[in-house]
């Protein structure tokens, strides 16, 4: 497992490369009734509020070695929530920070909340759904950390992935922009980068199926993940495995894996 190591090149002015890590996750479960199906969204609504979430994101914003200047979180009704944070490479002094941020204190008044950091931000936004015919229901996060300068949000994949219980993942992550060493010459990427799958530690990928789609010269780079072994009783909300007989466990399995494969492959199968 790769870590992005701070900037050896010495630069004339500011490294302005913009790294931006967006990533998505899908919890999949089954949902016999339409009562189960409003349980486990009320039951994912409340594991994942917003609260849980600006803990997460606060915690990605320390291990990338940024410093929360001002945080914005919203819970939804009837279910979801967001949050966002703004965030510094490095820690800025009262005296020149906007008073209307509120460095991550957040007061009891508040009601709608975001949070933004200086030339970076990290958002996350929820999306409890569920299909109204094959019992199926899917939670989706989609979580986008952008930096810049010598702060990579790569350091802070394997903590957002076990943040998560997770099925699907797709990665995607792009640098952009250029920054200019003391000679003039542009580099466009400051960092050493194959694969996302680079930064992933190993015990995850043994878990998961893995497909890289990477534009090099753009230095663009996809990476998707499916969970490898499937535990019935990882994905029964209300019911156990033990409850049912074989041909109710095959059933499952099969609008199971027609789900994942949906979402895994981006297409309707028929």
């Amino acid at each position: 497992m790769a870590e992005i190591t701070q900037n050896k090149l010495k630069l004339y002015g500011f490294n302005n490369l913009t790294k931006t890590l967006s990533f998505n996750i899908y919890d999949i479960c089954y949902t016999k009734s339409e009562k189960d199906r409003k349980e486990y969204i009320e039951y994912i609504d409340e594991q994942y509020n917003s609260e849980r979430l600006t803990n997460i994101l606060s915690k990605v914003t320390q291990i990338i070695g940024a410093s929360i200047l001002n945080v914005a979180k919203q819970d939804y009704d009837p279910q979801g929530a967001s949050v966002t944070l703004l965030i510094s490479e490095e820690e800025v002094p009262l005296y020149v920070l906007d008073p209307s941020c509120n460095r991550g204190i957040i007061t009891p008044i508040r009601e709608n909340i975001v949070g933004h950091l200086d030339k970076s931000h990290v958002t996350v936004h929820t999306y409890p759904e569920s299909h109204p015919q094959n019992e199926i229901s899917t939670f989706r996060v989609d979580i986008d950390v952008s930096t810049c300068g010598t702060i990579s949000p790569l350091n802070a994949l394997n903590f957002l992935i076990d943040s998560f219980d997770s099925d699907i993942i797709t990665i995607d992550y792009r640098v952009r922009g250029f920054t200019r060493d003391i000679d003039g010459k542009k580099h466009f990427i400051d960092h050493k980068i194959d694969s996302i799958q680079n930064f992933i530690a190993k015990e995850t990928i043994n878990r998961y199926n893995l497909i890289d789609m990477n534009i090099y010269q753009s230095n663009i780079f996809h990476t998707k993940m499916r969970l490898k072994e499937m535990n019935l009783d990882d994905y029964l909300f209300v019911t156990s495995e033990k409850n049912l007989n074989h041909e109710e466990k095959q059933n499952i399995l099969e609008k199971l894996n027609k789900e994942m494969n949906e979402i895994f492959y981006g297409i309707n199968i028929e």
